[in-house]
């Protein structure tokens, strides 16, 4: 399997006058609107007023509506974008067993071989709470499940063949 490319947006604001709450919910709500990521990043303005750039990683078609919701959700009086390509490697969902139950893994392809693997946060955080017990514990046990696969072809590894996200999802 070889890399994937496709475009995206990359869509920007600086932030310098709204709470850590207000920030988390554009977060949240750019996520559910369709952003294929979402983060901040520490800055400092004029005068040396502590700020965010809130950027937000889009597909085109996504671009508009979230521009808009930058708009209507933030403080900003602006958004910048541009387009970017990005090559994209493969990626499959193997699910491990591990002794508090099964857990997801994300396994990235590269020459037809898993290059990586990392245990779905969601799977274990749920196995925790069921089973009482410290998220770490979990995580260290899908960890060296998810280890093993590593280096072998992707055709063999985990216990189910599941198909891989759609390319709009892999942000």
């Amino acid at each position: 399997m070889s890399t994937g490319r496709d475009e995206v947006l990359l869509l920007e604001c600086n932030l310098d006058d709204m709470t850590g709450e207000e920030l988390g919910y554009a977060l949240e709500r750019l996520l559910e609107a369709g952003a294929l990521d979402a983060w901040f990043t520490p800055i400092y303005m004029k005068k040396n007023r502590p700020a965010v750039i809130l950027s937000v990683l889009c597909a085109e078609d996504k671009g508009a509506p979230l521009r808009q919701m930058l708009l209507r959700e933030t403080s900003t009086l602006g958004v910048r974008w541009h387009r970017l390509e990005r090559d994209i490697a493969p990626r499959r969902t193997k699910t491990v067993e591990t002794r508090w139950g099964p857990v997801r893994c994300k396994l990235k392809i590269l020459e037809e071989r898993v290059c990586n693997a990392k245990p779905e946060y969601d799977d274990c955080a749920r196995l925790a709470r069921e089973h009482g017990i410290p998220l770490r514990q979990v995580l260290l046990d899908a960890r060296q499940a998810a280890e093993a696969l590593i280096g072998g072809p992707e055709s063999k590894t985990g216990r189910e063949e599941d198909e891989p996200p759609p390319p709009d999802s892999m942000p």
